[in-house]
């Protein structure tokens, strides 16, 4: 278990990463940090130990077939979570020294899940994602 001060630092690097994407805002829901679109679509959502679980993390929305993906190349990492796996989310645990690469692609990729095409057209990633 990290301790308040680094689990601090972490959702400092988190929020940054989200809130600096457009349309974004952040609020408590069941007690835990969540980021939102436009107020109302959740696309993150953290867990500091949630219900006694062995990790800080987050749960972030994600596209069809990347939860399994994810899961199976790395299961240290990352988790089907509770509540919203059954919906595609992946669990990621950042008290790992995470990859903060990774880490800003996935929440990208989570925001990207919510926003409206117009906006994911706009967004960071938009740019690096090959052509479909």
């Amino acid at each position: 278990m990290i301790g308040k001060h680094e689990q601090a630092r972490i959702l400092t690097r988190v929020r940054e990463i989200c809130l600096a994407l457009p349309e974004t805002s952040e609020r408590l829901s069941h007690g835990e940090s969540a980021f939102f679109y436009r107020g109302k679509r959740s696309f993150l959502n953290t867990d500091t130990y949630h219900h006694g679980s062995d990790h800080y993390a987050v749960w972030c929305a994600a596209p069809l077939g990347a939860q399994d993906m994810l899961v199976r190349s790395d299961p240290e990492t990352f988790f089907v979570p509770p509540y919203v796996g059954y919906r595609g989310w992946v669990g990621m645990r950042l008290d790992q020294d995470p990859d903060w690469d990774q880490v800003k692609a996935i929440i990208e990729d989570a925001y990207a899940q919510v926003a409206t095409p117009r906006q994911r057209k706009a967004s960071p990633r938009s740019s690096r994602r090959a052509p479909t």
